[in-house]
């Protein structure tokens, strides 16, 4: 396998190169990153050390250097998770999230369409639960839920999956998509919840919390995905979708009230003491109320299930950054 791996210096492509490359020494892979504010080129330096492995600054939305990566590497697989992810950075400015979201994955899928010679080749398409915009109090997203983005991130979104899809039906790419719910784990962004939660313990600074914190969302924790990923990858069948979901949903104010509980465990503080910095701020435009993912195509047909509970990976995720803070 010559597999091409997009964004592996962000969160969750660390982690899954990482685990490609000592897991599959026969594989050569590559790991195409432009290295945004998002990305942390540390996480993975240490893999240049390895004989199957190689890493290439490359911004997608710069279709010539795409081609010429795809022509000089002649990749049989890609694993494309590079995008931009923040909402509330898209609602700033949804133009950047189109460029990179909808014009890199397409630049992508013409390298593919070029390069990739065979029906034995995968373009395997990492996608978002926030496709399917919201959900009331009840049910699931599921492979079936029809799509209604509704922020900019998660329309670019929606375009890129279709522009998958509209690649496999028009040129007979072979692909497939995952759509996950919300990653956490170590090494996350700080811009993200519970990354800004610890960080503001950390200062003694309020806790944000969006309105009055009743959104729910579903909790994936990063080596569960990872697994996934693998399983898709090797398994998978083409032109599928799977959802992949973590069975951890709860509003957010019930995760920040989990994080200060473990806060203040590790920290030795009497029980409650971090609540008292639970800050509620003006809610995010179009917050979609509640995310959940009904897994089980991918359970029934490849075996993948999360293995990893709420409270172990909350445990583990606040014992990386507080050994970091020393």
């Amino acid at each position: 396998m010559r597999l091409l791996v997009t964004g592996g210096a962000g969160f969750i492509g660390s982690q899954l190169l990482r685990h490609l490359v000592t897991s599959y020494p026969s594989y050569t892979i590559v790991c195409a990153d432009s290295l945004t504010y998002a990305a942390d080129y540390t996480s993975i330096a240490d893999l240049e050390g390895y004989a199957n492995y190689s890493f290439v600054k490359l911004d997608i939305t710069e279709l010539s250097a795409v081609k010429a990566l795809f022509e000089s590497h002649r990749f049989t697989h890609v694993i494309h998770l590079a995008a931009e992810s923040h909402v509330d950075n898209s609602i700033k400015d949804p133009l950047a999230f189109a460029k990179t979201n909808v014009l890199g994955t397409l630049n992508l899928l013409e390298a593919a369409r070029a390069y990739f010679e065979d029906k034995t080749c995968l373009f395997y398409h990492i996608s978002t639960d926030e496709v399917f915009g919201s959900l009331g109090e009840t049910s699931s997203f599921s492979e079936n839920t029809a799509y209604a983005p509704r922020s900019p991130y998660s329309a670019s979104k929606a375009s890129s999956d279709h522009f998958v899809r509209a690649y496999g039906e028009t040129y007979n790419l072979p692909y497939i998509i995952s759509n996950c719910s919300n990653n956490y784990g170590p090494g996350q962004h700080r811009e993200k919840l519970i990354p800004t939660v610890i960080a503001s313990v950390l200062q003694n600074k309020a806790i944000p919390v969006y309105g009055t914190g009743a959104n729910v969302r579903d909790w994936l924790y990063v080596e569960d995905h990872v697994s996934a990923i693998d399983t898709i990858l090797h398994q998978g069948k083409i032109g599928e979708t799977y959802c992949i979901g973590g069975d951890s949903e709860l509003s957010n104010l019930e995760l920040v009230h989990l994080l200060v509980d473990e806060i203040d465990r590790q920290l030795a503080n009497a029980p409650g003491t971090l609540k008292g910095l639970i800050s509620f701020v003006e809610d995010r435009k179009g917050h979609d109320f509640r995310y959940a993912i009904d897994h089980s195509k991918l359970t029934n047909d490849l075996g993948w299930r999360p293995t990893t509970s709420l409270e172990k990976g909350l445990e583990t995720t606040v014992s990386w950054y507080l050994n970091r803070s020393k």
